[in-house]
């Protein structure tokens, strides 16, 4: 809880000494703000949290030792007070959510400007949730991703071998392939989003998000964007 009443005390946490400094004085331009300190990885944010009990901790997710993931767990449980904002480069499913599963009330990406980062706060600050437009449109996406399109239930519609012709690696694919993961793969890097590869493929979306995940598993990639580049590096990409 604030010291003084209406003024809102944020701790920032991040690994790069320039953007947290630089964060740290955004921030504190905000009338009603206090930054109460800067923290470098997780565990410090979590010690000087549990000092300085902020209002909001505005934290980044890769940082080295204890991540801002697992910052935000422990923070969730010792002080369900304090509003966890995430601010990070990543809006990909495997960064934002794990984050709200943690306990983040809110997610930024490092392209917010000055005035989504203060509203964010204060939003947070508030009980509310704030999510970054990049973000909304994922969880969106996430959502009309796993409907198919005939009114099945989602759970029945899950990628089998008898979906992928030729099931098992394929020969000349790279870390297992399969051929029908290569054809997703190739519609991926021609910018093809998971309903359009359906349509090509005549494959409901379900399944085509089954093999995306099967893609990103065998590849290493965590996001659309890391998936393209493996594509090209290997020459998948047409």
């Amino acid at each position: 809880m604030s010291e003084a009443a209406g003024v809102i005390r944020v701790l920032v946490a991040d690994d790069q000494r320039v953007t947290r400094e630089g964060l740290m004085l955004l921030v504190g331009l905000n009338a009603g703000m206090d930054v109460v300190g800067g923290a470098a990885d997780g565990a410090e944010a979590v010690e000087l949290a549990r000092e300085h009990r902020p209002d909001v901790v505005l934290m980044d997710l890769a940082m080295p030792g204890m991540d801002g993931l697992a910052a935000t767990r422990v923070l969730r449980e010792d002080a369900p007070g304090i509003a966890v904002l995430v601010l990070t480069t990543y809006a990909d499913d495997a960064s934002v959510f794990p984050a709200l599963r943690a306990g983040a009330k809110g997610y930024l990406t490092k392209d917010a400007g000055a005035d989504q980062i203060e509203h964010a706060i204060r939003t947070v600050h508030g009980g509310r949730t704030w999510l970054d437009p990049v973000v909304q449109a994922r969880l969106v996406t996430a959502v009309t991703d796993g409907l198919p399109s005939d009114g099945r239930d989602a759970k029945d519609e899950v990628a089998t071998d008898e979906d992928d012709p030729g099931s098992g690696a394929a020969p000349g694919l790279p870390d297992g392939l399969t051929a029908r993961e290569g054809e997703v793969l190739r519609l991926i890097a021609q910018g093809l989003s998971n309903g359009e590869i359906g349509e090509r493929l005549f494959l409901g979306r379900a399944t085509v998000k089954t093999h995306v995940n099967r893609i990103y598993a065998k590849t290493g990639a965590r996001d659309r964007a890391q998936a393209v580049r493996y594509a090209y590096r290997t020459g998948l990409a047409q």
